[in-house]
């Protein structure tokens, strides 16, 4: 049981991955990849490194996911110039 579980959160964590990097939008790829840095701190909380887990997922998921929502909502988009 404890390998399907380990294997679930490996393929959330790929999946994650892939998802932020074929996304159209950039919020959704921040998403994903706080989503996946989420995963990835409860794969390491179940392998017994509860230190690393809990940096992951302060650092991970939280403030580099929201440093990068905020970045991209103060940017302003650039618009192509029509001839």
């Amino acid at each position: 049981m404890p390998n399907l579980i380990y294997g679930l959160l490996a393929l959330t964590v790929l999946c994650a991955a892939i998802v932020a990097l074929l996304a159209r939008s950039l919020i959704r790829s921040v998403i994903a990849l706080g989503m996946g840095s989420a995963s990835l701190a409860m794969l390491l909380f179940l392998l017994n490194a509860p230190y690393a887990a809990g940096f992951e997922l302060s650092v991970g998921a939280g403030l580099i996911s929201i440093l990068l929502i905020i970045g991209i909502s103060l940017t302003k988009a650039r618009r192509p110039h029509s001839p």
